[in-house]
C-alpha cells in the first residue's frame, strides 16, 4: 500500500533523521567505486533542502561486526556526497552520543550531517530500544529512504520509527510503487526473465509470481538443473545440489498455472572463466569439461520473441558471467532489446542493477532497484520490517501510486 511520505509532511525549518542507504562498494583505498546508491539518494535530500529542512543522514557500510573499523567508515561518503550536491557536507565520528546530540541540535535549515557507520554499534543490528531512542533524540522527523536495507529490523529501519514521526523517502516511495505494481497491478503480458546462480535464491520469488506472469525465462547458472530435468547434460557447469527438485517443482506449478517456462536453447561454453575465453556455442548438451558461462544466440533470439509481445518485464538476475567479457552478452542484448519495448521495464537489485549499470542503460529503464535481498524478498511477498513500520498515506486504499514512463 502507498505510504505517506516525505512530501505529505511539513518539514520547513525541522531537523530530519533519513536513513539513507550509502552502502556502497570501497577500493583498497577508501575510493568509491560505485556510487548509484549515493546518486539515488538525492532527490530526497534535495527536496529536504530546498523545503527549509536540516537533514541529518545515517547508514551502515559493510559488516564491520559492531566495532569501529576504519575500513568500513563513511567519511569518503561524506566528500563525494558534498560534491554531487555541490555544499558542504558535515561528518560526525560517531553516530549517538553527547557531542553528536549537541551538534544536531545546532543544526540550521540547509545544513547536512553525515553520521559515522551505524554498525559501527552492535544495538544497531540488534534493534535495541535505547540505541533508537539515542537517534530519535537528533530529529523531529524520520524519513526512511532506504530500500535496500528495509528487509532488516534494524535499530535504523524499524525500531526508530516507534519514536518519531515517520514517512517514506522519494526512493523508497518509488521502490514501493513499482515493485509492488508487479505483484498487484502489472499490465499484461507480464514477462519475468530469472538468472543468477541459484535456483534457492529466486524459488519463492518464482511461487509467487507464478500467481501473476505469463511467462518466465530462464537462464545463468539457475538454468541448469532445468537443463538436467529435460534430461540434457550440463558439463562442469556451475550446480546447485538439490536443484533438480526445486526445478521439478517450478515446472510442475507452472504448467497446472499455465505459464510458460523458457529455458535455454543454446549455451556459450569455455574451459575456463577467464576474460577472453575461447569459446564454442552447443545446443542441448555441454561436453564434460565444458562450461555453461552464458545463454547462446538462439536463446537470446528465442526471449525476444517472447518479450516483444510483454507490457510488463521483471529482469532479476543476469543471464551469463556479466563481469567476464564475452559471457556478458547475452544480458547485453536483452537489456538494449527491452529499452525498446513499449513496456513497463522493472530491474531487481544486486548483480542485475549492476550489469544494467555496467552497460549504462539504467537511465533507460522505467525502475533500477536500489536493493539485491530486499527486492527479492519483498517480491517473495514477504513483509518488510522497515516498510510495514511506516504509516500509509491518508486514504490509501492500496492503489499503486506513481506514473507509468
Amino acid at each position: 500500500m502507498p505510504k505517506k511520505t516525505i512530501e505529505d509532511i511539513k518539514i520547513s525549518g525541522k531537523r530530519l533523521l533519513i536513513r539513507v542507504d550509502f552502502n556502497v562498494p570501497l577500493d583498497e583505498k577508501g575510493r568509491i567505486t560505485d556510487d548509484n546508491r549515493i546518486v539515488k539518494s538525492l532527490p530526497t535530500i534535495r527536496y529536504a533542502l530546498t523545503q527549509g529542512a536540516a537533514v541529518i543522514l545515517i547508514s551502515h557500510l559493510g559488516r564491520p561486526d559492531g566495532r569501529v573499523n576504519p575500513k568500513y567508515s563513511l567519511r569518503p561518503v561524506a566528500k563525494h556526497l558534498s560534491d554531487l550536491l555541490g555544499r558542504p557536507v558535515e561528518f560526525l565520528e560517531d553516530s549517538t552520543g553527547a557531542k553528536v546530540e549537541e551538534r544536531a541540535g545546532r543544526l540550521k535549515p540547509g545544513e547536512i550531517l553525515l553520521l559515522e557507520n551505524l554498525r559501527f554499534h552492535p544495538e544497531e543490528e540488534k534493534n535495541d530500544e535505547k540505541f533508537a531512542q539515542s537517534l530519535a533524540r537528533l530529529a523531529d522527523f524520520y524519513v526512511n529512504d532506504a530500500f535496500g536495507a528495509a528487509h532488516r529490523a534494524h535499530a535504523s529501519t524499524d525500531r526508530v520509527a516507534r519514536f518519531l514521526p515517520s514517512v517514506a523517502g522519494l526512493l523508497m516511495a518509488r521502490e514501493i510503487d513499482y515493485l509492488g505494481r508487479a505483484l498487484k497491478a502489472a499490465e499484461r503480458p507480464f514477462i519475468i526473465i530469472l538468472g543468477g546462480a541459484k535456483v534457492s535464491d529466486k524459488i519463492k520469488v518464482i511461487g509467487n509470481l507464478l500467481q501473476k506472469a505469463d511467462a518466465i525465462l530462464v537462464g545463468g547458472a539457475m538454468a541448469y538443473p532445468f537443463c538436467r530435468v529435460k534430461g540434457q547434460s550440463i558439463g562442469s557447469s556451475k550446480y546447485e545440489d538439490g536443484g533438480e527438485a526445486m526445478a521439478r517443482q517450478v515446472l510442475e506449478q507452472a504448467h497446472r498455472k499455465g505459464v510458460e517456462v523458457a529455458l535455454p536453447v543454446d549455451h556459450v561454453v569455455a574451459k575456463k572463466l577467464e576474460k577472453n575465453a575461447s569459446t564454442q556455442i552447443v545446443e542441448r548438451d555441454i561436453p564434460e569439461g565444458w562450461m555453461g558461462l552464458d545463454v547462446g544466440p538462439k536463446t537470446v533470439s528465442l526471449f525476444k520473441g517472447i518479450l516483444s509481445r510483454a507490457k510488463t518485464v521483471l529482469w532479476n538476475g543476469p543471464l551469463g558471467v556479466f563481469e567476464t567479457p564475452p559471457f556478458d552478452r547475452a544480458s547485453r542484448e536483452i537489456a538494449e532489446f527491452i529499452t525498446g519495448l513499449r513496456a513497463i521495464t522493472l530491474i531487481g537489485g544486486g548483480d542485475t542493477q549492476a550489469a544494467i549499470h555496467q552497460f549504462g542503460l539504467e537511465d533507460k529503464m522505467t525502475h533500477v532497484s536500489t536493493g539485491g535481498g530486499a527486492s527479492l524478498e519483498y517480491l517473495e511477498g514477504k513483509v518488510l520490517p522497515g516498510i510495514a513500520i511506516l504509516p500509509e498515506k491518508e486514504g490509501s486504499r492500496g492503489e499503486p501510486v506513481g506514473h507509468k514512463r
